[in-house]
């Protein structure tokens, strides 16, 4: 049995008692409702397992270096080989990681420079803009300059006795007001709009010569003007460091010095048929791709061939439309996902495996075969491929499905399906009642009551495109990845209609103590049932006040360091993981401790309490199909689709807003997808206008609208290319979302 994975009693979070054998060097998929179980196996079981196992080979002295895995709750899990994980996150970075620099594809570039590149400079490190030698002294290698925000700095109606500047750590009272502009210098109650050109120019730089102030008991000072002083203190940091405060007095503009290209002069003069290596970085990569198969140089074959390789990779992932001077940190999560898999084509290792959240997240449909190309590649090399997955498309290349259910949380933790994609078809469970079901498409589209214009927008690759956004109606912008899609609605309808609320997939919570309870405002509203009940101070029912147990200060858990072996989190000892004292589990309502509370699931709780508010903020969570999260669960936990819809049931009872969704469908089972569409209608029929960005064809089909941009991605998109009701669309339509639509 050694051509199996085999878990034996696994009751990690929800799982039941499950065992299971997953084939090796196969691909295997599992499906099932989101909160069923999939991950707890897949990653909190095998992957987590082997993780923890590959780790214990080390050292104890590397292994204290390492991240810290606990043993899964499982009898025994068998077989396993590395595993390396494929998710979802973000590739994040500084401004100074790239996608040419996260692929090496940047440093094979730097290599060929130095090989062929005339006029020669020198090594490959120079023409890195992270090097002191390659990087452009004024801008040192981050292509941009941060520069202080005069006109938000300074309210000039007022005097400085006022309050005209408006930075509040440079403002009345604080020690640089007092020290320095209050020190004589300038007339305080002056108005700043009255100053001269020369009190201007030494309130923002101070004078060429400087002015001692005249401070008594100190040593001599000297004057700094403030725009010197902000530069001085806040402005030496990379724009992701900077705090919200600072970033409201900052404008970003191109360096000037280097025109954005982030090297130095001497870098911008070594060419290669006539291209520097940051006009290679900035074209997209099918183009570059043409490019570099022209150079001739018979010295640079091998460089040549393996930057070609790489690149081919790229576009094989659907990814064409990228630059390599693109910031890791603007990708969206999809195309870092992408990435980090082309990273693993290019590796020889076999028999690993290799396991994908989702991994067609941010796809259109015209590339998903590409997806499923890949993930064969990786299984044909003779590596066990486990992939998390919704997309019917993606389901239908598993050598083996595994399907959990029958439905979420405490309902969820069983395997109902294992087999072929055939034997899914006629399964019994709803993965395989739903795979076989498709959405009609809309005949009857609700009318505008209105528009929001988006006027002459062409930041990144749109075409000084101008359209109208209908109000009162349920609106989907589609198009292929790199179409400007995002673009056209993050970037240039928020800032024309700034008053849009943006429902995303970001994290609402990284602290254990926050939980949907927390989140949802119904912890106060229970905490205060509780006080009511027992007449008792309601700080008690807080494990973040008077209540927490004092071992664990409310965690629920102790961490012991054990110097140089692994850091263990054990429950801890005196509330068993209720995070309570004693004195208020003894407190009860309706025979539930607050403990009891936390633990069960929205469903659960909505059949528990009668108070209208909590009910009210319940049935929001089970309308948006969260009910099988508990009350304290921590958000950190939480993937992207669920940060996204327990935002989303916060706004359910709002009306006259208009809403933006981030492909609202990630991390959804096929059979929740009509009870997302209900929410989305309900937020219309109460008076708001929706926005989603989706390529998701059962939700395409039932918008009101539809606005399609391409014609392809990156320098071939940012045109509309439609724009009306479905039906429409499928019958005039000619862009590559037209003809899948049709095809559905």
């Amino acid at each position: 049995m050694h051509n199996h994975i085999i878990l034996r009693d696994v009751n990690e979070n929800n799982l039941k008692d499950i065992s299971l054998e997953i084939p090796k060097k196969k691909i295997t998929i599992f499906t099932g409702v989101s909160g069923s179980g999939k991950s707890s196996i897949v990653f909190d079981t095998i992957s987590k397992e082997a993780q923890r196992q590959l780790n214990q080979t080390f050292t104890t002295f590397i292994q204290n270096r390492l991240p810290k895995y606990t043993q899964p709750d499982a009898l025994s899990i068998e077989n396993l080989s590395p595993a390396m994980v494929i998710d979802q996150k973000r590739l994040g970075g500084n401004a100074r990681s790239t996608l040419g620099t996260v692929t090496d594809i940047y440093s094979w570039l730097r290599l060929l420079f130095s090989r062929i590149g005339k006029p020669f400079i020198g090594e490959s490190k120079v023409f890195s803009f992270n090097n002191p030698e390659g990087m452009c002294p004024e801008c040192q290698g981050i292509g941009r300059r941060i520069e202080p925000n005069v006109e938000k700095l300074f309210d000039t109606t007022k005097s400085l006795n006022e309050g005209a500047i408006l930075f509040s750590t440079f403002s009345v009272g604080t020690w640089y007001w007092q020290k320095h502009l209050n020190s004589g210098i300038f007339n305080p109650d002056k108005k700043l709009k009255d100053y001269t050109d020369t009190e201007w120019q030494t309130l923002l730089h101070g004078k060429d010569k400087k002015i001692v102030l005249p401070l008594k008991n100190e040593p001599v000072k000297y004057f700094e003007g403030v725009i010197d002083r902000f530069r001085r203190m806040y402005l030496k940091k990379e724009i992701n460091q900077l705090s919200n405060n600072v970033k409201k007095f900052i404008i970003l503009s191109h360096c000037t010095a280097c025109n954005g290209t982030r090297l130095s002069q001497e870098v911008l003069n070594c060419k290669i048929d006539g291209y520097n290596i940051a006009q290679f970085a900035s074209m997209e990569v099918g183009e570059l791709s043409k490019v570099i198969e022209t150079i001739e140089d018979p010295i640079a074959i091998p460089v040549i061939s393996n930057i070609a390789s790489r690149l081919l990779n790229l576009m094989d992932m659907g990814l064409y439309y990228l630059t390599l001077n693109r910031e890791t940190s603007t990708l969206s999560g999809g195309e870092s996902q992408r990435v980090k898999m082309i990273r693993h084509l290019n590796s020889s290792l076999t028999d690993m495996i290799y396991i994908f959240d989702e991994p067609s997240i941010g796809l259109h449909p015209r590339d998903v075969h590409r997806l499923n190309d890949m993930l064969q590649k990786l299984r044909d090399k003779g590596n066990t491929v486990i992939v998390v997955e919704h997309d019917r498309d993606v389901i239908a290349i598993a050598d083996y499905i595994v399907d959990v259910g029958p439905r979420a949380g405490t309902n969820g933790g069983e395997i109902v399906y294992e087999g072929s994609v055939l034997g899914l078809y006629d399964a019994n469970t709803l993965t395989g009642r739903y795979i076989k079901s498709r959405q009609l498409i809309k005949k009857e589209s609700r009318k505008p009551n209105g528009y929001l214009p988006i006027v002459e927008a062409s930041k990144h690759n749109l075409k000084n495109v101008t359209v109208d956004i209908p109000c009162g109606v349920l609106t989907a912008i589609t198009g292929v990845a790199g179409s400007g899609k995002s673009t056209l609605i993050f970037d240039e309808f928020v800032a024309q209609h700034p008053d849009a609320i943006v429902i995303d997939q970001k994290p609402v919570g990284t602290s254990i103590r926050s939980n949907p309870a927390t989140y949802t405002g119904i912890m106060d509203a229970i905490r205060d049932t509780f006080s009511h009940v027992n007449k008792v101070s309601k700080s008690l029912f807080s494990f973040n006040s008077k209540g927490a147990c004092p071992e664990c200060q409310g965690n629920g858990f102790i961490y012991t360091d054990l110097a140089f072996l692994e850091d263990i989190r054990t429950t801890c000892e005196t509330c068993h993981g209720k995070r309570f004292k004693d004195e208020v589990l003894q407190y009860k309502l309706d025979g539930k401790s607050i403990s009891d509370v936390l633990d069960m699931t929205a469903f659960e709780a909505l059949q528990f309490f009668e108070r209208e508010d909590i009910c009210r903020t319940l049935q929001a969570l089970h309308d948006v199909g969260l009910d099988y999260l508990t009350l304290g669960q921590p958000l950190s936990t939480l993937s992207g689709g669920e940060c996204q819809r327990i935002k989303l049931a916060d706004e359910l009872h709002k009306h006259g807003y208009v809403y933006i969704l981030d492909e609202p469908t990630t991390g959804l089972h096929m059979s929740d997808i009509t009870n997302l569409l209900n929410i989305l209608n309900r937020l219309v029929e109460n008076g708001s206008s929706v926005i989603v960005i989706e390529h998701n064809m059962d939700v395409i089909k039932q918008a009101d609208w539809i606005i399609d941009l391409g014609p392809d991605g990156g320098r071939k998109g940012g045109k509309i290319m439609f724009e009306g009701t479905p039906m429409q669309l499928t019958k005039e339509g000619q862009s590559l979302t037209a003809r899948y639509l049709r095809e559905d």
